[in-house]
């Protein structure tokens, strides 16, 4: 197998027996008998394709197709029926989370339990151990049986302990959805910087975004087969077309597919008839107020170093200066940062990035167009800025990255950068006929104030 490549997979079929005694299987194996047809289900048939290093592989399908038995094949837990997989690096699997946890043990020894089936030797446990206690916010929890955790603080402790384990090759089966907003924006930050890293991942997931965002190809499978293997777009079309499409067409569908067939107009599912958008302010009522929510702290915070200038503070406002982070949708609302310049700097820009908690990128603005910043900024000054937004989002929990950038001999460079800065919440409205939309343009000039004095 190729140097560049971290998993392949070759002609993979698995059939199980439906129905059989143990005795009959006996008695076919040991006399070379053909199974009965009747008893026979094929789970996946004649699967192939290569996973390169440091690449992303998405794999959808709906409930059945052979996803969950394709990945226990890969990870050496399944033996398959014919084909073969080979693999070329040190793996780390999130199948079932929590697989090989012992009830009664307390978190703590379940931490080396679960790290060394993951293949991570007892002492660089322990080089580990307050990391993954700390990514798994379980630091007053951890020398309690975990019999006594709730299913989410179960579910953290073993995703802390796989992602910790540095793997070459991580498999995840449907395992990202653990906890609560926060803790998934840290469980997605965390394999945004295992793909930076290089390592190669096999992602088996229904959300059609999510999938998108993270994976550079998907393959699509349904009833056992290899349908299509291509670009996440395209692929997440045709999965689309395929589970909103009526029964009776289903087969043409898979047909299509198989065959090369382009689909009619299959990157959108149907639509669902809804009223026409009323106008009138009646028609939008939040349940909830406005307010700073000081709960709402970033556990994913991550900030670059410096090269120039420093975001001293940063926080969201109203247009009259109060702090606030639960946001009504459509209203006015400021990113405010203080930045702090320790050497001359020019062509100075700000900018901010708003994103999911799977970390899709919504949209965001800047100061200015590129090439129109600030002429030059001089060391020692500090610069307030005020950026506009009008967050237009359904109801749920956001994340902004702010910057600065600014000229260098190498082009435009980050000065500063803070990737989720910031996190704020979208009110719930009650009665809302508006549909989801995300348009950042507040009709409003960014403010930018430059002390007079050095310091």
């Amino acid at each position: 197998m190729s140097s560049d490549i971290a998993v392949k997979v070759d002609g993979v079929s698995k059939r199980y027996m439906l129905g059989a005694s143990p005795l009959d299987r006996l008695k076919w194996s040991l006399l070379g008998r053909p199974v009965p047809h009747d008893l026979q289900h094929w789970a996946l048939r004649d699967i192939s394709f290569e996973l390169a290093r440091g690449e992303t592989l998405g794999i959808m399908g709906r409930n059945g197709c052979g996803k969950s038995t394709l990945l226990e094949i890969i990870v050496g837990t399944l033996a398959p029926t014919a084909g073969a997989v080979s693999v070329s690096g040190h793996m780390a699997a999130l199948l079932e989370l929590g697989a090989g946890f012992d009830m009664d043990l307390s978190g703590r020894e379940n931490v080396y339990v679960y790290g060394s089936l993951l293949g991570l030797p007892k002492h660089v446990i322990g080089s580990r151990f307050d990391e993954i206690v700390a990514f798994a916010e379980l630091e007053s929890y951890i020398d309690e049986p975990v019999k006594a955790y709730s299913s989410g603080m179960f579910m953290r402790l073993a995703f802390s302990v796989a992602v910790n384990a540095t793997p070459e090759i991580l498999v995840v089966d449907e395992a990202l959805a653990v906890g609560d907003e926060a803790f998934q924006r840290r469980c997605f930050a965390r394999i945004d910087s295992l793909k930076e890293q290089g390592v190669s991942i096999l992602f088996v997931s229904h959300a059609a975004g999510t999938v998108i965002e993270l994976c550079d190809r998907v393959l699509l499978l349904d009833q056992g087969e290899k349908l299509l293997l291509g670009p996440p777009r395209e692929v997440v079309s045709h999965y689309h077309r395929l589970i909103y499409a009526q029964s009776e067409d289903q087969e043409e569908i898979r047909r299509q597919i198989l065959s090369g067939v382009s689909l009619e107009n299959p990157d959108t599912a149907p639509r669902q008839e809804t009223p026409s958008p009323k106008t009138t302010s009646q028609q939008v009522r939040s349940d909830e107020k406005e307010e700073f929510d000081p709960a709402l702290v970033s556990k994913s915070r991550l900030e670059y170093n410096s090269r120039g200038a420093r975001i001293l503070a940063c926080r969201i406002s109203a247009p009259d200066g109060t702090p606030l982070n639960v946001l009504k949708r459509g209203s006015l609302y400021f990113i405010e940062m203080e930045v702090a310049f320790d050497r001359d700097c020019f062509g100075v820009r700000y900018g901010m990035l708003i994103k999911t908690v799977v970390g899709t990128e919504l949209g965001g603005m800047v100061s200015a167009p590129a090439g129109q910043g600030l002429e030059q900024v001089a060391k020692g000054r500090r610069v307030k800025v005020r950026l506009p937004f009008r967050p237009r989002l359904n109801s749920d929990l956001y994340f902004a990255n702010v910057g600065v950038v600014g000229l260098a001999e190498e082009g435009e460079i980050f000065l500063h950068r803070i990737i989720d800065a910031l996190t704020f919440r979208i009110l719930r409205e009650r009665d809302s006929t508006i549909t989801s939309s995300v348009d950042f343009s507040a009709g409003e000039e960014p403010v930018i104030e430059v002390s007079s004095k050095t310091g």
